[in-house]
């Protein structure tokens, strides 16, 4: 389930991207499930399907889920299906800790900081 904090500095398409790659990443949401239609997704939450539609865009740009036209949309599994070590996710947090250091000593926004990541994550 998803719940978007509407006091939140983070945009609802990054609350929404966030939970649904941490659902991904543990499990929650196994490869092969659907995800809801944008529409569905953006009326149980009460936003607009804009929002939704932004956020499963980038999360296929990560590889997290395809969508297939008319039959929906898809997890694909964190990494397309490959699992990372508890030596790999260990590592990666220690560099997100160390990345979100660097960030409050710069005073830059949640928001910002995210946009930053996502936007090296894609180079």
């Amino acid at each position: 389930m998803v719940r978007l904090d509407p006091h939140s500095e983070e945009p609802p398409f990054a609350q929404l991207r966030t939970q649904l790659t941490a659902q991904i990443a543990d499990g929650t949401l196994s490869e092969g499930d659907r995800l809801p239609t944008v529409r569905r997704l953006a009326g149980d939450l009460g936003i607009a399907p804009n929002t939704v539609a932004r956020a499963y865009r980038e999360l296929e740009g990560d590889g997290l889920i395809v969508g297939r036209g008319r039959s929906g949309t898809f997890v694909t599994g964190p990494g397309g299906g490959q699992q990372p070590t508890a030596a790999d996710r260990e590592a990666a947090a220690e560099a997100a800790r160390a990345y979100a250091r660097a960030v409050r000593s710069l005073r830059i926004s949640t928001g910002e900081a995210l946009v930053i990541v996502r936007e090296a994550l894609r180079a």
